[in-house]
């Protein structure tokens, strides 16, 4: 299993900005997709941006030019940087990880692919 952490949520004027982290513990053999996603009230979760060890990294057009998420390997955590934000910003924000974890069995060492999320940090964005 694999436990991501998030924090740096709060409350912040319009044009202001904030810095999402989370990190990702566990039995973690290799995390090759760390996103984030938001959730406004009344709305389904989206994506915001989604950073891929090989390969470019991707922003909703909502957020891009704005945000820019970055991820330091070694630590297994990625960041969300979140300028100009605008009350349509405001919303629940996930951490997700998508990889492979592994685990003991009877069977010996099995090799598990997933897609885990954190509990989710409230942004909410004044006008």
């Amino acid at each position: 299993q694999v436990q991501l952490a998030e924090s740096g949520g709060g409350l912040v004027q319009a044009g202001g900005s904030l810095r999402l982290s989370c990190e990702a513990s566990g039995n973690i053999i290799t995390i090759n997709v760390m996103s984030w996603y938001r959730q406004a009230s009344g709305k389904e979760r989206e994506l915001v941006a989604a950073h891929t060890r090989v390969g470019p990294t991707n922003y909703s057009d909502s957020v891009k030019g704005r945000f820019t998420i970055s991820r330091d390997g070694p630590k297994n955590t990625v960041y969300l940087e979140m300028n100009s934000l605008e009350p349509e910003d405001t919303a629940v924000y996930y951490c997700a990880a998508t990889g492979i974890t592994t685990d003991t069995t009877d069977q010996g060492q099995v090799f598990i692919p997933g897609q885990f999320w954190g509990q989710g940090t409230q942004v909410t964005v004044s006008s």
